[in-house]
């Protein structure tokens, strides 16, 4: 069996003598198969160059007709123009048609406005899928390759919203983000509606609705100073900002992450993208919150499910402070029992504080040492974490400590990104002021917000001497 391909531009009487001679050989003979491909006069030329190129065929006019066998693949085999199909339906089967060249040309018009007709209503439907558009910088980071399932399985946003994750890094990094699209195409997720590698600055964030800022910088004090490293990543966000302000969409939602500078990056970004809204803007604290639970776990012989309510304060990849003031312990094994809710202060279950201090808290503790060393799949967990949170709300009643723009909370200073406990409801999240903060914790809070203050000073600065004029 072989099906007949007629492709021709919309407005060709030609093409409209020859689709008309086809429907005719089709109503008449069992095994003539028809398939039409009808072209916009703006692109015909363009598509017969393509069609031409993949087949090795020389063809000038509009139409063009060939054959192929339904069952056997490959190449068709050209049977040309009018003309030749005129011949080839004479010859074959004794049929001729006998269009005037006044009908070919009325048809042809038809032709043209039923295509675009199609072409409206193709448009309109493509239109109602709009795919959530999600922009990684620095993403041939590691935490990037692990992040990309978390985002496209279905559990982030929910099983019915498609996404399209856009990859953006220097050209020096292309080849490596054109292996990580490739690799996630072959996963083949349902609600991946595309993935693509991007290297030019000036378009990136377009149309986007969330950007994941990886971007982190090596620290090494002993080759420069802390203030050229604050400065090098304030440069960096003071690029971002105004694309995304330019490109992204009104309601973009902006998330820092990383090992270095998470709250100075959304600090810079609220600071050189004014119009983005600030409580659109945020760090992330969760991996420090996840590790937390993991060594308290580990230390009380329990699942890590059971502890609830580990605060981050202050500055997350910084000088921040785990506060297990309010944290409860669930389900624990031992001889008091209770239902499923019944839940004991986690202070009680510890009966080693110095272990606490020694162990946990202190700045050279196993939890730091461990949180740093995350190079990829704690970080991606955490983004992943708060994005669902974000968009489908935070389990009820339960903390989660997230870098956000300072009003004054717990007497920390306004105008510093400040990790804190939050709740995320109905696309929104809230400080939980209800906590209560005890004399010891706020002190500490004072003292780490005074660093992020002189941290923000000499982001600003650095850059206001490197662009005087731009900074003002």
């Amino acid at each position: 069996a072989a099906v007949a391909i007629f492709t021709g531009k919309a407005n060709c009487p030609y093409y409209a003598k020859a689709e008309l001679l086809a429907d005719q050989l089709q109503a008449n003979l069992p095994n003539f198969r028809v398939h039409k491909i009808t072209q916009h006069p703006d692109k015909w030329e363009q598509w017969l160059h393509d069609i031409c190129e993949t087949n090795g065929w020389e063809h000038r006019q509009s139409p063009i007709i060939w054959r192929e066998l339904l069952d056997r693949g490959g190449k068709g085999h050209l049977l040309g123009g009018l003309n030749d199909f005129l011949e080839y339906a004479q010859q074959y089967y004794g049929i001729t048609s006998m269009m005037l060249n006044e009908e070919m040309v009325d048809i042809a018009e038809d032709n043209l406005q039923a295509h675009l007709e199609i072409v409206k209503e193709d448009e309109e439907i493509k239109s109602l899928i709009k795919p959530m558009q999600i922009w990684i910088t620095s993403a041939s980071a590691p935490t990037c390759y692990q992040l990309i399932p978390l985002l496209a399985n279905g559990e982030v946003f929910g099983l019915t919203t498609e996404i399209s994750i856009h990859l953006l890094d220097t050209d020096q990094y292309k080849e490596i983000l054109c292996g990580v699209v490739m690799e996630a195409e072959d996963l083949a997720f349902p609600l991946l509606r595309g993935i693509s590698a991007h290297t030019e600055m000036e378009r990136a964030f377009i149309e986007a609705d969330i950007v994941i800022v990886l971007d982190d910088v090596l620290l090494n004090l002993e080759v420069q100073s802390l203030e050229n490293y604050i400065r090098e990543m304030s440069e960096i966000c003071q690029v971002y900002a105004p694309l995304i302000e330019k490109n992204a969409k009104s309601e973009v939602r902006v998330i820092s992450s990383g090992r270095t500078f998470a709250n100075l990056k959304a600090m810079m970004i609220m600071t050189y993208g004014p119009s983005i809204k600030p409580e659109n803007i945020i760090a992330i604290a969760t991996a420090w919150e996840s590790a937390a639970k993991a060594m308290l776990a580990r230390k009380l012989n329990t699942n890590t499910a059971g502890i609830k309510d580990v605060i981050v304060w202050g500055n997350i990849t910084g000088s921040n402070y785990i506060d297990l003031s309010h944290a409860k312990l669930y389900g624990y094994d031992s001889a008091i029992r209770g239902p499923a809710n019944f839940q004991r202060p986690l202070l009680n279950m510890v009966y080693d504080s110095e272990w606490i201090q020694s162990e946990f808290l202190s700045a050279e503790s196993s939890l730091s040492s461990r949180v740093s060393r995350c190079a990829a799949m704690l970080p991606a967990h955490a983004v992943a974490t708060v994005l669902q949170y974000w968009y489908h709300g935070s389990p009820a009643g339960e903390v989660v400590s997230v870098g956000i723009l300072s009003e004054g909370q717990f007497c920390i200073p306004e105008g510093i990104i400040f990790s804190m406990p939050v709740r995320f409801q109905n696309g929104n999240w809230e400080v939980m002021t209800e906590l209560e903060i005890n004399e010891t914790t706020q002190k500490v809070l004072g003292r780490l917000a005074h660093e992020l203050t002189q941290e923000k000073l000499v982001a600003l600065k650095e850059i206001k001497e490197m662009h005087p004029y731009e900074a003002e």
